[in-house]
């Protein structure tokens, strides 16, 4: 059975933007009152002649967008917005749950987060059972050390790069 989908429904999305505009985009769509999600992460930045920590996005090129369909053309019309991230020719849908994992990662101070466009091979399913990850599922992509796994976010073609202790996950 098709699931009915009104105009009124909001889901998340990823959109692509310009290079190096995620913010600009971010702040051009909640002027049109259109909620954004813009995962940043603070780095140490080195110049010549100085360090200073700054925000960068997590995921360059993407922003997180909650519309319906009625929204949906106006997020198009932004001048950073290039396209919807599409999955079999419609724009994805990205779970409410992966938001929330991600909000949550991001608020773990101490954890180092990588993301990868790397294509990495389909591995078995797993699930965080202690830490501050805990209930995260996802597919085991990769094991770097002894205390970083790479976990497959499907919905946007890339990866995230986490340290959690190996003990600390199960196979589903």
């Amino acid at each position: 059975m098709e699931k009915i989908i009104s105009a009124n429904s909001y889901f998340w999305h990823a959109v692509y933007v310009k290079s190096r505009a995620e913010k600009k985009a971010q702040t051009e769509l909640q002027f049109q009152e259109i909620e954004t999600f813009l995962p940043l992460q603070r780095k140490l930045r080195q110049w010549s002649d100085r360090k200073k920590w700054v925000e960068t996005p997590l995921i360059s090129g993407y922003l997180f967008v909650q519309a319906s369909r009625k929204e949906y053309d106006l997020i198009l019309q932004s001048n950073y917005v290039v396209s919807y991230v599409r999955f079999e020719g419609k724009a994805a849908i990205i779970p409410d749950t992966q938001i929330e994992y991600l909000k949550l990662m991001l608020k773990q101070d101490n954890s180092k987060i990588e993301i990868t466009r790397e294509k990495l091979k389909p591995g078995q399913m797993i699930e965080v059972v202690a830490g501050p990850l805990i209930g995260l599922k996802g597919k085991l992509q990769k094991i770097k050390g002894k205390n970083k796994v790479a976990i497959e976010l499907e919905q946007l073609g890339c990866s995230a790069m986490v340290e959690i202790q190996i003990e600390d996950i199960k196979s589903i």
